[in-house]
């Protein structure tokens, strides 16, 4: 959701830039903002302060940021192209679920001034990055969000007594590095439309995010799967991220304009 649906990730950018300097701290560099993308909070928190090293205890920070996003918040906007292109998604019959990051408080904050936007993602529908029903350490780049917003579809479909829709027919919008990677590892055909500094920083490794590879193995979890996989198979669906060029995964500037009939998708 969050620089994909809306400008927030710009947001929390000046969030934190107002305490670096306050702090007498650099502004947060986007080799560091793209580590912290599509991350769950406490995550994202240690990635942050581990590279902030702030002279302030953890609780005023949070204080401050908590404070700085009150105001700022409230007047998130879309990103182009989004209103037209939920509407027409919905419009079209397609099933649509939401698979953030971001806490519910959070959601409140960025959402109550657009919820006829957000009308296109029913209720049940939403998963949000407090969601009990993910286990702690399950975040993105994990493919638990994923698995669990597709789910949270089935449920309704069998209750109608219509056909599930599988993993593979599922197509996934991300701006994030680790939400492709999570996309890649639930099975799943992923879009990638990253904001353009994000673009910059992997200029030259644009097929190993659409892979699902560009986090290079450095996290404990990926090393896990790639064990497990080693020993039992690879498969789509296993959690197994994808290879350079599979055909998977691709990449937008924007949403503005979409394919629509690139996706099989009845659009303008």
């Amino acid at each position: 959701m969050d620089g994909l649906l809306l400008d927030t990730e710009d947001i929390y950018t000046l969030c934190n830039n107002v305490i670096l300097r306050e702090c007498n701290r650099p502004d947060l560099p986007w080799n560091i903002k793209a580590q912290l993308q599509g991350r769950p909070g406490p995550e994202a928190g240690e990635i942050f302060h581990a590279w902030a090293q702030l002279p302030i205890p953890r609780a005023e920070y949070i204080r401050k940021n908590t404070e700085l996003q009150r105001k700022h918040f409230p007047s998130a906007q879309p990103l182009p192209g989004v209103p037209d292109l939920l509407k027409t998604l919905a419009e079209s019959g397609v099933q649509l679920a939401l698979a953030t990051s971001s806490h519910t408080a959070n959601f409140k904050l960025k959402t109550s001034h657009l919820m006829d936007m957000f009308r296109a993602f029913p209720e049940p529908q939403r998963v949000l990055g407090d969601d009990t029903r993910i286990p702690p350490g399950k975040g993105k780049p994990a493919p638990d969000i994923y698995l669990l917003a597709l789910e949270t579809i089935n449920s309704g479909l069998r209750k109608q007594g219509k056909r599930e829709i599988k993993r593979e027919e599922c197509l996934v919008f991300e701006d994030s590095v680790p939400g492709v990677e999570a996309g890649r590892r639930a099975g799943m055909r992923v879009i990638w439309c990253p904001h353009p500094q994000l673009l910059k920083e992997y200029k030259g490794r644009e097929k190993e995010v659409l892979a699902g590879l560009a986090n290079g193995g450095g996290d404990v979890q990926v090393k896990e799967v790639m064990k497990e996989a080693a020993v039992g198979g690879e498969g789509k669906g296993r959690g197994w991220p994808g290879r350079r060029d599979d055909g998977w995964a691709e990449l937008l500037s924007s949403l503005a304009n979409f394919p629509y009939s690139q996706y099989g998708i009845g659009g303008a």
